[in-house]
């Protein structure tokens, strides 16, 4: 009885996580609009296109940044604390656009996967 009450706890707190997670993204996901047309029709259905073109584009860029953290950071200990060797791969693989605007839909604004080198 006692391991099937510690498999239902870990359970619901996993679906609590999750829900909170999903929560704080949807409150402060992408409010841009487009600014032509965001009363019209055609303006939510953008709105639209970009939400869900946003959810799996931004969780292979998440997925993107925090692989290129891990590599950059093996990179960094293995070259002895070159912090130049690290900001080559982190810079490319944390900077870039993690949302898809309407205006990326338009082709008014380009959709930067891996971002610059600074």
């Amino acid at each position: 009885m006692r391991a099937k009450s510690r498999a239902f706890m870990w359970r619901m707190r996993k679906v609590a996580i999750v829900t909170a997670v999903a929560l704080l993204i949807a409150s402060g996901g992408n409010t841009a609009m487009a600014d032509d047309d965001s009363g019209s029709a055609s303006g939510a259905g953008l709105q639209a296109a970009s939400w869900l073109a946003t959810v799996p584009y931004g969780a292979a860029k998440v997925l993107y940044a925090v692989s290129g953290g891990v590599v950059g950071s093996l990179a960094w200990m293995m070259s002895g604390g070159n912090t130049e060797v690290a900001k080559a791969i982190w810079s490319p693989s944390m900077t870039g656009h993690y949302i898809v605007q309407p205006q990326n839909l338009t082709g008014d604004k380009a959709l930067h996967f891996v971002g610059g080198s600074d």
